[in-house]
């Protein structure tokens, strides 16, 4: 294995914890914060599915801008200003890693390229590898392929692009669907547990049956690959 690629938010990331901050900062005392976080990423999958569909290619932020236009005048903030709206698109560019995360990358990337393998437009993930400390060797973003995980074209250009066959390449993610499309072509997987990744009602499954590796954090997944 020469590579190892990581799905963002969620697995490397925390959406809901820097988006909630943004929104209390930006709408103080007009919407609940983490309810509005939730209700944004509710909307997530549905705007890509549409692009999956046949929608023309639209980037993640542009995505995201259209959801919130219709979650402000849903939550009773639909006088909310142009730059706020700006600003608010924008809090997923600050979104902070988990606490494992940059030391987990730090120690891998002694032995493995590394890159995000992420649905976030380019410019997105270059600002929140800056601000976060993430230390990337290369930014794989959907922007590359105009496609959306879990298209298979996501995986191939990956691939691709690092120069390497598949099953020399690892995506780690905390997402099971992502995962499972990986392993359809041919890459190698490791599912990362991330309670609270999910809503307080929500359990993620504790492991990956058929992932190659199962952890809790990207230190353990370093001390496994790494020191292992």
């Amino acid at each position: 294995m020469r590579a190892l690629v990581f799905d963002v938010f969620g697995t490397v990331v925390d959406w809901r914890a820097g988006v909630a901050r943004e929104v209390r900062r930006l709408l103080p005392g007009v919407v609940d914060p983490e309810m509005f976080a939730d209700a944004w990423r509710d909307r997530y999958e549905p705007l890509l599915d549409r692009v999956r569909r046949g929608a023309p290619w639209a980037s993640l932020d542009a995505l995201h801008g259209a959801a919130l236009d219709e979650l402000l005048a849903e939550f009773g903030a639909a006088g909310t200003d142009e730059d706020t709206r700006t600003e608010l698109v924008l809090a997923w560019h600050r979104l902070d890693p988990w606490p494992d995360a940059v030391a987990g990358l730090t120690w891998l990337r002694q032995r493995y390229v590394i890159a995000p393998l992420s649905n976030g437009n380019l410019s997105l993930l270059v600002d929140m590898a800056r601000r976060a400390g993430l230390p990337w060797d290369a930014v794989l973003s959907a922007d590359l392929f105009e496609r959306y995980k879990p298209d298979a074209q996501v995986y191939d250009g990956a691939v691709r692009l690092l120069g390497l066959p598949p099953e020399r390449v690892m995506l780690v993610a905390a997402h099971l669907h992502d995962l499972e499309a990986a392993r359809g072509r041919g890459l190698r997987t490791a599912y990362v547990h991330r309670p609270d990744e999910f809503r307080p009602d929500t359990t993620p499954p504790l492991t990956d049956p058929a992932a190659d590796l199962n952890v809790t954090s990207l230190t353990e997944l370093a001390s496994r690959l790494v020191a292992g």
